[in-house]
């Protein structure tokens, strides 16, 4: 696996095909199925760690966010990865913060855009570059992150981008927690309250299941929610998997059931497909 911190060393050669991971280090089984995905499809994978400074609203959260290269090294080399690229804010916004930048539109002003001004700009700022330094043929992106890989999919799509997205599965504890590299700042007490949040997606799926009406269905996920003192809830809602927007009661077909909430001082978000109408 070769290292690599410019730019400029990331030149393809030959005619293989190239897949990226994009993440921000602090690597947990939840990206090395991204990393083995992409193992699976391509002759050639790199995988980027980079904090992007655009996506963070809080400087603390930016500051405080784990960072350990060696240990990310370490779990991906055994996987055959090719190339790591590790690069340096410089590096990747040469002379600081762009002047032009991407928008995620209505996707970044609505459920995780209303809670985080400017996030989704900033992923698909960096994620455009790093595509464009990269010049993947497939870029792997995990499903928890549901409105990312739906503000990543349209990005491609309305900018002719020419990268395949391929979403990956979410990758859960034994117990249904959804891995998340956040989850290092959970108490053990904290973490056991976290698991309220897939029990309300759970039940949330059952209503769904069972014919219950959107509002009903949001009920039946807040019921699990509600009563976990240390959880304090963002949002739950039931998605449009194409545009990120909530469905009406009229909805059929696939949808995502998404849930925010503050765990302690720690956020976590998760989801989970579903499908109105038929069978989940």
């Amino acid at each position: 696996m070769r290292i690599i911190t410019k730019a400029a060393e990331l030149a393809r050669t030959g005619t293989a095909t190239r897949a990226a991971v994009m993440t921000m280090g602090a690597l947990h089984e939840g990206h090395l199925a991204l990393v083995r995905a992409a193992r699976e499809t391509a002759d050639e994978v790199v995988v980027t760690v980079f904090v992007n400074p655009l996506q963070f609203n809080d400087p603390a959260d930016l500051e405080r966010y784990p960072r350990d290269l060696e240990a990310d090294r370490n779990l991906l080399e055994p996987l055959g990865v090719d190339v790591l690229f590790a690069p340096s804010a410089d590096e990747v916004y040469p002379g600081g913060r762009p002047v032009v930048t991407v928008s995620a539109g209505r996707i970044g002003e609505i459920y995780e855009g209303e809670y985080r001004p400017g996030h989704f700009d900033g992923v698909l700022t960096v994620v455009l570059k790093l595509m464009n330094l990269t010049r993947p043929d497939a870029a792997f992106f995990g499903a928890k992150d549901a409105q990312q890989l739906i503000a990543i999919r349209r990005m491609v799509s309305d900018l002719n981008v020419g990268v395949e997205i391929v979403g990956v599965p979410t990758v859960r504890e034994a117990d249904g927690l959804a891995l998340s590299s956040r989850n290092v700042f959970l108490s053990p007490a904290e973490r056991e309250d976290a698991l309220s949040l897939s029990r309300a997606l759970r039940t949330a799926s059952d209503a769904v299941a069972s014919g219950a009406s959107l509002p009903d269905v949001v009920a039946a996920g807040r019921a699990v929610l509600d009563p976990v003192r240390s959880v304090r809830v963002e949002y739950l809602a039931v998605l449009d998997p194409a545009s990120a927007e909530g469905v009406g009661g009229d909805y059929r077909g696939e949808a995502v059931i998404a849930v925010a909430a503050h765990v302690g001082a720690t956020r976590l978000i998760d989801n989970m497909t579903t499908v109105i109408g038929g069978s989940s």
